[in-house]
C-alpha cells in the first residue's frame, strides 16, 4: 500500500504540472474579454489571465452566462486572445482536492461511528449468547477449507459469517462494523503484529469481490430512471460476484505463497460428515427466502435491519444476556475502532482525490481503452472500472450518471449496474480494515484485490451478455 499511495501522490502532482489549464479562444474589445465557450470553473469574481501575442494581461470574470462569459478589468490591446483561467490550473484542482476529500474523509470515519458502536454492541451481545458459535457451526464446512489457520469454534469465524451475510444483503453500515471485529479477532492470531496474515488477506479479498445479492441502490436508480425490469440485473449481478469470488479466493490462496508473512498454525482439520451440511443447507434455504421476500416486496428492505437488530436483542434475552450493560460494553469498542480508522482513510481519500482532480485519470481511460474494447467492455464504462476501486461515492455517481445518458435498459447501462454490484471499492476497504488493526505491511492484498477488480470487470461485460443479451 506504501507504494499504491506513493505512486498516486506522485502522479497527480506530476499530471498537474504538465496539464497546466486549458486555453479558450477570446476576443478583447474595449478593455473587456469575451470567451465564447461555456466554462464550468468560470466564476463572477475568479481571476483570469489574457494572452495576446507573447504578452499576458491579468482580468477578472465580470459575467457568467450560458454558453459565454465575460471578463473584465484587462487593458490588454484589442484583437483576439487567449483566456486562462485560474480556478481551472490543475495543481490548485489537485490542491483543492486534497484539501476535500481530507475533510470528507473525517466526516466518513465520523459518521462511521454511529453506526460501528451500534452495530458492535449488537454483536456483543450476540457473542455473550453464544449465537456466533451457532453461527460458525452453520458455516463449518465451507469455512474449514477456506480457512484451516482459524478453529472453527473461534469468535472471528462469528464474525466473518456475518460481515458476509450483511454484504450479500447489501447492508453496508452493518458489514464494516462486522468486518472490523473479524479483523481484530483474526488479528489475536496473528503472530507478526503490523504485518497481514494469510486469513486476513483471504478475507479481505471475499469482502472485495462483492458477492452481491441484493444490489438495491443500482435497482433503485434503474427503477427511477424508467427501466422496463429495474431487478434484471439481479442475475447478471449474483452470477458475476460469484465467479469475482472465486477467482478472489483462487488468487488470495496462490500469491500467499510469493509473499513471506507471519506463519500460520493450522487448526486440526476436523473431520465433515454429512449431517455437517444440514445446517449450511438451512442457512442457505433461509437466505434465499430472504432474498425472494426482498424482491417480491416492496416494503421488505425496509424491515432487514430492524428484524436485525430485533433479533439479535431477542437472542440475548433467551439467553439471557445483560443485554444493556453488554451492549454498551461492545458499544464503546465500536467508538474506539472508528476513531483509530480516520488516518488510513484520510490517506487513501486524499491520494484518489488528487488522482481524479489532476486528470490523470482521463489519460489512463484513453491509454486502456483499446484493450478494454477487446475483453468487450464499452468505452463509456471504462472510467466507472477504474474509478471503482477507488471511490464507492464517486463510482455509484458515475453509475447513476452512465444509466441516465443511454438508458436504463441499454447494453452499457446494464454492464454498469452490474459492474457496481460486482466489484467493491478495493482501496478503502484495505485502508479501513487493516487500519483497525494496525496493519502496515499488507503483503498480497493489493495485487489479490486487484486481480478481483479485473475478473470482476470481465465477469460483467460476459454475465450481461449471457444472460440479457447484448452487442
Amino acid at each position: 500500500m506504501n507504494y499504491v499511495f506513493a505512486f498516486l501522490v506522485a502522479v497527480s502532482i506530476g499530471a498537474a504540472a504538465w496539464k497546466g489549464a486549458p486555453e479558450h479562444a477570446g476576443t478583447v474589445d474595449e478593455f473587456a474579454v469575451t470567451v465564447a465557450a461555456t466554462v464550468p470553473a468560470a466564476k463572477v469574481g475568479s481571476a483570469a489571465r489574457v494572452t495576446v501575442g507573447e504578452v499576458e494581461y491579468p482580468a477578472t470574470v465580470t459575467k457568467v452566462e450560458s454558453g459565454k462569459i465575460t471578463l473584465g478589468a484587462c487593458h490588454a490591446p484589442s484583437g483576439s486572445a487567449s483566456v486562462r483561467l485560474d480556478d481551472e490550473y490543475a495543481m490548485k484542482l489537485v490542491s483543492d482536492a486534497a484539501m476535500e476529500q481530507a475533510k470528507k474523509a473525517v466526516e466518513l470515519a465520523i459518521g462511521l461511528i454511529g453506526a460501528m458502536t451500534l452495530f458492535l454492541g449488537l454483536m456483543k451481545i450476540v457473542e455473550s449468547g453464544g449465537g456466533l458459535d451457532l453461527v460458525a457451526r452453520a458455516i463449518r464446512p465451507v469455512m474449514v477449507l477456506l480457512f484451516p489457520g482459524v478453529p472453527s469454534n473461534h469468535p472471528a469465524m462469528g464474525a466473518m459469517v456475518m460481515n458476509i451475510a450483511a454484504n450479500v444483503l447489501g447492508l453496508g453500515n452493518a458489514a464494516t462494523p462486522f468486518g472490523i471485529r473479524a479483523m481484530q479477532e483474526l488479528d489475536s492470531l496473528n503472530k507478526e503484529k503490523g504485518t497481514a496474515s494469510n486469513a486476513m488477506v483471504l478475507f479481505l479479498a471475499i469482502n472485495t469481490s462483492g458477492v452481491a445479492v441484493l444490489p438495491t441502490g443500482v435497482i433503485a436508480v434503474r427503477a427511477a430512471l424508467g427501466a422496463s425490469e429495474p431487478a434484471s440485473i439481479f442475475a447478471t449481478t449474483l452470477a458475476a460476484s460469484l465467479a469475482n469470488t472465486v477467482v478472489a479466493v483462487l488468487a488470495a490462496k496462490t500469491l500467499q505463497r510469493f509473499f513471506r508473512g507471519p506463519g500460520e498454525d493450522r487448526a486440526e482439520r476436523e473431520k465433515l460428515v454429512p449431517l455437517d451440511f444440514v445446517p449450511l443447507l438451512g442457512a442457505t434455504a433461509a437466505m434465499l427466502a430472504l432474498v425472494g421476500w426482498v424482491y417480491t416486496s416492496e416494503l421488505a428492505s425496509t424491515w432487514i435491519v430492524p428484524l436485525l437488530i430485533g433479533s439479535m436483542v431477542g437472542f440475548g434475552l433467551l439467553r439471557r444476556v445483560k443485554v444493556y450493560e453488554v451492549f454498551v460494553e461492545g458499544a464503546r469498542d465500536g467508538f474506539n475502532s472508528a476513531t483509530r480508522i480516520i488516518p488510513y482513510v484520510v490517506a487513501i481519500l486524499v491520494a484518489v482525490g488528487m488522482f481524479r482532480a489532476s486528470g490523470a485519470l482521463e489519460v489512463l481511460v484513453k491509454v486502456l481503452s483499446p484493450p478494454a474494447q477487446l475483453i468487450g467492455l464499452p468505452p463509456e464504462v471504462l472510467p466507472l472500472a477504474l474509478l471503482r476501486p477507488l471511490s464507492g461515492s464517486g463510482a455509484f455517481a458515475l453509475t447513476s450518471d452512465i444509466t441516465k445518458t443511454y438508458g436504463p435498459d441499454s447494453f452499457i447501462a446494464q454492464v454498469a449496474g452490474t459492474m457496481q454490484g460486482t466489484t467493491e471499492t478495493t482501496f478503502y476497504v484495505l485502508a479501513v480494515y487493516f487500519g483497525a488493526v494496525g496493519i502496515t505491511r499488507y503483503r498480497h492484498a493489493v495485487p489479490t484485490g486487484m486481480l478481483s477488480d479485473l475478473s470482476g470487470v470481465i465477469a460483467s461485460v460476459i454475465a450481461v451478455r449471457l444472460l440479457l443479451g447484448g452487442p
